[in-house]
C-alpha cells in the first residue's frame, strides 16, 4: 500500500510531497502528462514571478480570501524567497516589487526541486491520469494499465480548468461530486477580453499601452496591457479581469500622471484649428492611445477621451485561454486543515480550491502556501 499519494505535480503537490517526506512519509507523486510541473514551467517562459514583495496585509487583500491568510502567513513572500533560495536560485525584486529568480525561468528551479524531492525518497510517477474510485480504491490509467491503490492518505493538487494542454482541465470535478464534494462552477479568471475592432485597429495589433490607470467597478489598478487582433490582454487587464468578468464596465485614464486641470490648460494652449490627432499627438498620447480614443471617444470631448475612455468589451476570452480559474472545491466542502469532508484522508490544494488572485507573483504563493498546508495536515493523518 502506498503511504502518501499525491495526484498531480504542479507547485502546489510538489510543495505538499516535500511537506510529507520531510516529516517521514514514503510519499508517491502521480500525473497525468508525461513530465512534471509543465504550467509552472509555461509561466516561466516569459519570467517567473514567484511572489510580491510587499506588506503582508496586501498580499492577503489580494486573495480576497479570508479563510486563506493562515496559510499565507504560514508560508507567504518571505518563505516563498528562502525556498527558491535554498534550491540554489537567488532571487532579485523588480520595481514593481514583484519577485523573480535571477534566472528568470522555471526549469532551473524546477530540476533542483526535483533532484531534492528524490533525496528525500519521493518517488515521481508520470503518466498516470487519475479516473475516479472502485470502492475505497482510487483508479489510475497508467502505462501498464489500469491500477487501484489504496493510499493511506492522499494529496490532491490537479489544478483549475485552463491550459487543458498542460493538465488543468478540470475532469477531476465530476469525480468529486460524485462523492458528495461540492465543486462551485469555474469561470475564468486573468484572462483578456474579446473587442471586435474597427478595421482601422489592424495597425496597432500587438501594441502595448503603457502607464495608464485601467477602472473597472471599485478597482483602480496601474499598468500596461496589450491590443491584440482578440481583443485585449495583459497584466492590467489581468489585475481588474474578476470585476470586468462579473459585469463592471472598463474605464481607462490614459494619462494618470496629468489632472482632468493640467490635460484642460494644455489643450487650450493649443489652436484652436488644430486636428484632434495633432492635439492627441501633442499631449504626447501613443500611437497606439490615440487608435484607442479614435475606436472608442471619438463623439467624446478629448479631456473626457483622455482621462476616462469608455471600452466596449464583449466578454472573456476562452475559460481555457485563461490563465487561472475561479471556482473548484468549494470551502464548505473542506475542513480548516483543507481535508475533504466527504472523502476520509483525502486533502486538496492549489488552484482545485474555490479562491482567485490576481497575476503578479499571487498565484504561485497561493499555491504554495496550500500546498505546505495541506502537505503538514496530511502528514499528521
Amino acid at each position: 500500500m502506498i503511504d502518501a499519494l499525491v495526484i498531480g505535480a504542479g507547485p502546489a503537490g510538489l510543495m505538499a510531497a516535500e511537506v510529507m517526506a520531510r516529516a517521514g512519509r514514503r510519499v508517491v507523486v502521480v500525473d497525468a502528462k508525461p513530465s512534471v510541473g509543465r504550467k509552472f514551467l509555461m509561466a516561466g517562459k516569459s519570467g517567473l514571478n514567484l511572489t510580491k514583495d510587499e506588506p503582508f496585509a496586501d498580499v492577503a487583500a489580494a486573495f480576497g480570501t479570508p479563510w486563506l491568510t493562515p496559510m499565507l502567513a504560514d508560508f507567504g513572500p518571505d518563505q516563498v524567497v528562502d525556498w527558491c533560495r535554498s534550491l540554489g536560485q537567488e532571487v532579485f525584486v523588480g520595481s514593481s516589487g514583484r519577485v523573480f529568480p535571477v534566472a528568470m525561468k522555471a526549469s532551473p528551479l524546477l530540476r533542483a526541486w526535483m533532484a531534492r524531492l528524490a533525496d528525500l525518497g519521493v518517488e515521481a510517477r508520470t503518466r498516470w491520469r487519475w479516473t475516479g474510485f472502485d470502492g475505497d480504491a482510487l483508479t489510475f490509467a497508467t502505462p501498464e494499465g489500469v491500477q487501484a491503490i489504496h493510499p493511506a492518505v492522499t494529496v490532491l493538487a490537479l489544478g483549475g480548468a485552463s491550459w487543458s494542454r498542460l493538465g488543468s482541465d478540470g475532469a477531476w470535478a465530476p469525480l468529486l461530486r460524485g462523492r458528495g464534494v461540492e465543486i462551485t462552477a469555474f469561470r475564468p479568471a486573468n484572462m483578456g477580453f474579446v473587442v471586435n475592432w474597427s478595421p482601422h485597429m489592424a495597425r496597432h495589433f500587438g501594441q502595448p499601452v503603457k502607464g495608464c490607470l485601467l477602472m473597472a467597478g471599485a478597482r483602480r489598478e496601474r499598468g500596461e496591457f496589450v491590443v491584440s487582433a482578440r481583443g485585449v490582454e495583459g497584466g492590467g487587464i489581468y489585475a481588474v479581469s474578476a470585476a470586468l468578468r462579473d459585469g463592471a464596465r472598463l474605464t481607462i485614464d490614459l494619462m494618470p500622471d496629468l489632472t482632468a486641470a493640467q490635460i484642460a490648460d494644455r489643450l487650450h494652449r493649443m489652436k484652436p484649428s488644430e486636428s484632434r490627432i495633432n492635439k492627441m499627438r501633442k499631449l504626447g498620447l501613443s500611437a497606439v492611445a490615440i487608435g484607442l480614443i479614435m475606436e472608442f471617444g471619438r463623439n467624446l470631448p478629448l479631456l473626457d477621451a483622455v482621462k476616462a475612455l469608455p471600452v466596449a468589451l464583449q466578454g472573456p476570452r476562452p475559460m481555457d485561454e485563461a490563465i487561472s480559474t475561479a471556482g473548484g472545491i468549494a470551502r464548505s466542502a473542506l475542513t480548516v486543515d483543507l481535508a475533504l469532508k466527504a472523502i476520509p484522508r483525502m486533502f486538496a490544494c492549489g488552484e482545485m480550491l474555490d479562491w482567485e488572485a490576481p497575476t503578479g507573483g499571487y498565484l504561485l504563493t497561493g499555491c504554495l502556501a496550500t500546498g505546505a498546508w495541506a502537505g503538514k495536515a496530511a502528514a499528521q493523518t
